[in-house]
């Protein structure tokens, strides 16, 4: 099955759609103790604003890969970030966290799209031999997107005002539909004939002992990951009182390690395997959430971030490999219940982070849940062959 140069491209194309959607993601991060400020309300509180994108995501992307092996992945992208392009233009005009929620959580539903199916379409073109590495190098365009997204939002929250930075990524989405469009709209396949059941199919799956554990797999990556990692900025303004710009900066450490992992993945599997990866990346992640609550000043959070960016891809993007074998026969749609299982985590852990936060305060959880995640990495060592057809 090699890649020809139309998939090459198309490649390319749909990891410049995910770059969008990895600024849209992490942009509000830095925002949150602001837009606690501006509407009235707490920071955990205010958090609702990323459970909703999460949400968001968990659903649509259950449709979008049914939707994709029906009817052409490239096809359901390109529609997807034009109407991206506009929930995202309507976040701008948001009047109160409950309304910034709402239309955050539309433009998650057509954003996810990009990454889910970007997968899946590499799943269909590449060799499997060539496939860990193919989609560490895709989903750095993600990854570069979310190392900028909390510059950015930090920057336009200091310097231009929040709004101002949903109205340019509405732009960017139009834009990105448009090259998309331009650029592979000749190879979209004719939709496959008979009824739509996109719940059929996804029962038909789960009913798969490899899916079923994929599933559970991917709520718990994320649940311990993004459940303290999201509260980082809030943390640091509260410890450090930081601008939102610096704020941004330290969190964009995460996507920058997510680069360097796609830079090092080849070489990272040669001398450790994939199970070894797994067991790394729990422990340097546990190691950086402590490291960052411990830190006597700001400075030391520097390379933690970056860390913790690692650690998470040797997770993520050995799981990610898996989802694209569990179910060839219905790559999209398993491609699609794994993006649906780890935005549910993300929003989960989001949300028992923020009870938790209220409660306890935000260092003790910071620790538990890195634990939680370094305790994930070492089951996944011995249990990774769960995840198979």
């Amino acid at each position: 099955m090699p890649r020809s140069a139309p998939s090459r491209e198309a490649i390319l194309l749909l990891a410049l759609a995910g770059f969008n959607t990895g600024i849209s993601l992490r942009c509000v991060e830095p925002m949150l103790p602001k837009l606690a400020a501006e509407f009235g309300t707490s920071v955990p509180a205010a958090s609702v604003i990323v459970t909703a994108f999460a949400l968001g995501y968990t659903g649509a992307v259950l449709i979008q890969g049914p939707l994709g092996d029906r009817f052409g992945k490239l096809r359901v992208v390109t529609l997807a970030m034009a109407l991206a392009g506009i929930a995202c233009a309507g976040c701008a005009a948001a009047w109160d966290v409950s309304s910034l929620a709402a239309l955050r959580f539309l433009t998650a539903v057509f954003a996810s799209a990009s990454v889910a199916l970007g997968m899946a379409y590499i799943g269909d073109v590449v060799p499997l031999a060539e496939r860990q590495t193919t989609i560490a190098h895709f989903i750095a365009g993600t990854l570069l997107g979310q190392t900028l997204g909390p510059l950015y939002g930090g920057a336009f929250t200091d310097f231009v005002g929040w709004r101002a930075s949903f109205v340019v990524l509405a732009a960017v989405f139009a834009a990105v539909s448009a090259v998309l469009f331009a650029r592979t709209w000749r190879g979209w396949p004719a939709p496959v004939a008979g009824r739509f059941e996109p719940l059929a199919v996804h029962a038909r799956l789960v009913a798969r002992g490899g899916v079923r554990w994929l599933v559970a797999v991917g709520v718990a990556e994320t649940f311990f990951f993004f459940g303290p990692y999201v509260f980082l900025g809030a943390f640091f303004k509260l410890r450090f009182d930081l601008s939102y710009t610096a704020i941004g900066l330290l969190l964009a450490g995460y996507g920058l390690g997510g680069l360097l992992y796609a830079s090092m993945v080849g070489w990272l599997l040669r001398v450790l395997g994939a199970r070894n990866l797994l067991a790394a990346g729990g422990t340097l992640g546990l190691a950086f959430f402590a490291l960052i609550v411990a830190a006597p000043h700001w400075a030391y959070a520097i390379p933690c971030t970056v860390g913790l960016g690692v650690a998470f891809y040797m997770i993520h993007n050995t799981i990610q490999t898996r989802a694209t074998e569990v179910a060839p026969d219905a790559r999209g749609s398993a491609v699609a219940l794994y993006a649906s299982a780890w935005s549910m985590g993300q929003a989960t852990g989001v949300a028992a982070m923020g009870l938790a936060v209220a409660a306890f305060g935000y260092a003790p959880m910071i620790v538990a849940f890195g634990l939680g995640f370094g305790a994930l990495g070492w089951w996944l060592r011995g249990n990774l062959a769960r995840l198979r057809p």
